[in-house]
């Protein structure tokens, strides 16, 4: 038996223009579906081995080398699957023989399972801290790969990328988990040599594909392994993922809208001041909703450090007299979505994106909202 869901009505004027605040897939911005529609005809449904479709293979590779400010001899590579199938293509090609990995929420452990359970490859380094915390890399003989995660969606921290202190690409790749990051955190990607996310979190579009911004290192990486003989699967074959990239390929058909709504949404974000304006417009709905947590008398920030706070990502406990779960399931019934907690976090409290799509002024109406659930709920 499940308790009877009270009728709340939000007020109309305490409503968010667009009630879309989910960590993924996120809100699309109605001008992407527009160019969408508009695109049916000479775009979708044709094959992607054609320079139509190639053209906006290359549209999105180049607006994302202008997005990072990509250093010389990076470039963009692409593939199909996301994020969880090139932490498989990355055991396969990135990593030589072992990986330190940092684990501070569900998604930065996962790729540190991969490389465990990798038959091929050696045990692997795991720091980890408790959810609501991340711990720093360690310089480490041995290690060819440092696996960071640059923002951990299931707990809304986010932490700065920089190689571990005395290492440099000449001893071991940095590896960067960018999913719910990538357009919508500062990175100086010099810093990293493989930055690799999914299109369905900053960039608005849908997932099942995976995009990285690769150093010549990684490159030369890639190509050392295959060319070692090392078994590789074809569908996460690195090698291939470079010569077909390079051809604004990908080695099997890709989904042509999550393309083309990434393409957008890129060229939008670069039109606007690239990825300063980006993180900026993320760092404004970061202090509304930060702020008005840290102000409330039922509500708090989960993470503790404001150092750590993601400013894309944002996780608020409530005081126990409060259930969250009800104050989301009220919420999505006044149309704002998604604002469910994490499920495996298992926390009293609500998650809230804050990416570029998502208009700062909707984030202040969102915490109006929610004060109006609270208060008619206690």
């Amino acid at each position: 038996m499940t308790a009877e869901l009270p009728e709340i009505s939000i007020p109309a004027d305490l409503l968010p223009a667009d009630g879309r605040f989910g960590c993924g897939p996120s809100k699309v911005r109605p001008e992407q579906v527009q160019a969408l529609v508009k695109a049916g005809s000479d775009y979708l449904g044709t094959s992607h081995r054609q320079p139509r479709v190639r053209f906006e293979v290359g549209a999105l590779r180049n607006g994302l080398a202008e997005l990072f400010a990509l250093p010389d001899g990076y470039e963009i590579l692409l593939g199909n699957g996301g994020t969880t199938c090139f932490w498989d293509a990355a055991s396969f090609g990135l990593v030589q023989d072992r990986s330190q990995h940092l684990s501070f929420g569900e998604f930065s452990s996962k790729f540190a399972k991969v490389t465990a359970d990798a038959p091929h490859l050696g045990d692997p380094t795991v720091i980890a801290s408790e959810p609501g915390t991340h711990p720093a890399a360690v310089a480490e003989d041995g290690i060819d790969a440092y696996c960071l995660t640059h923002n951990e969606t299931s707990t809304g921290v986010a932490m700065p990328i920089t190689r571990p202190e005395g290492t440099s690409a000449d001893d071991a790749l940095v590896l960067v988990d960018a999913t719910s990051a990538a357009g919508g955190l500062r990175i100086d990607l010099r810093e990293t040599d493989v930055y690799y996310f999914a299109p369905q979190k900053c960039l608005a579009a849908d997932g099942g594909l995976w995009l990285a911004a690769v150093s010549p290192a990684a490159v030369e990486r890639i190509e050392q392994i295959k060319a070692s003989g090392r078994w590789i699967p074809a569908f996460f074959d690195l090698a291939t993922a470079v010569e077909q990239s390079r051809l604004d390929q990908t080695y099997n058909t890709p989904a042509l809208a999550t393309v083309l709504l990434a393409s957008e949404q890129v060229n939008w974000m670069c039109q606007q001041g690239g990825l300063e304006w980006a993180a900026s417009r993320c760092d404004r709905s970061a202090g509304i909703v930060y702020g008005w947590a840290d102000a409330h008398e039922l509500a708090t920030p989960f993470v503790a450090d404001p150092a750590m706070r993601s400013h894309v990502v944002a996780t608020i406990d409530f005081d126990e007299s409060v259930d969250a779960n009800v104050v989301a399931k009220v919420l999505r019934a006044n149309g704002i979505l998604d604002t469910e907690s994490y499920r495996k976090l298992g926390r009293n409290q609500l998650r809230i994106a804050l990416f570029p799509a998502i208009d700062p002024d909707d984030v202040a109406q969102l915490t109006k909202s929610i004060d109006h659930v609270v208060a008619a709920l206690t």
